[in-house]
């Protein structure tokens, strides 16, 4: 045996675009990075090939009003997707932004698309996505920034600054009652 180290192991070759359906099929919230905006977790429905309702692959996004909240999105941003089992960081590549405007064809069947997915929402969800919210088509393209065997040395932890909806000391009202002590 010899003390020199053997050749380093290659890294298997992953195919991007099978991984991508894989991480945004199957899960609900991926990260956008906004250029000097920061970085901000949404919900998204992913739209594939296959679905004749719009064009896929892509991510379709909901903002606004009763929704989440987004800084205005430039024509291209950055996005990750996690891995439904470790919550962790799984892919990290640019995505180009299409701003859909309601009077655009193909409006109709995003909303669709969003609103079959859109959890606990109140009365007529199209007539007010219509009337004050934004949806977004952010499609993937491109060589991965990060993925497996190239993730970057730093975690990308960020500190999160308390929203609106956050509830410092008054408590909600429970079914029943909450278990235990405060």
């Amino acid at each position: 045996m010899s003390g020199s180290p053997g050749p380093a192991p290659e890294h298997a070759a992953i195919n991007v675009t099978r991984l991508l359906a894989e991480a945004a099929s199957k899960s609900g919230v991926l990260w956008i990075e906004v250029p000097d905006k920061g970085t901000h977790a949404v919900w998204f429905v992913w739209h594939d090939d296959e679905d004749p309702r719009g064009t896929g692959p892509a991510a379709y996004v909901v903002s606004g009003p009763g929704e989440q909240t987004l800084p205005f999105l430039p024509d291209e941003v950055t996005v990750i997707f996690r891995s439904k089992d470790t919550g962790g960081r799984l892919l990290r590549l640019r995505a180009t932004v299409r701003t859909l405007d309601p009077t655009q064809p193909g409006w109709d069947e995003a909303a669709d698309v969003l609103r079959a997915d859109r959890l606990n929402a109140t009365g007529d969800v199209l007539a007010r996505w219509r009337e004050g919210a934004t949806l977004h088509v952010l499609s993937p393209h491109g060589i991965p920034d990060e993925g497996p065997g190239t993730y970057a040395a730093e975690s990308g932890r960020v500190t999160v600054s308390p929203a609106r909806g956050t509830t410092a000391r008054w408590r909600p009202w429970h079914w029943r009652g909450r278990g235990g002590t405060a």
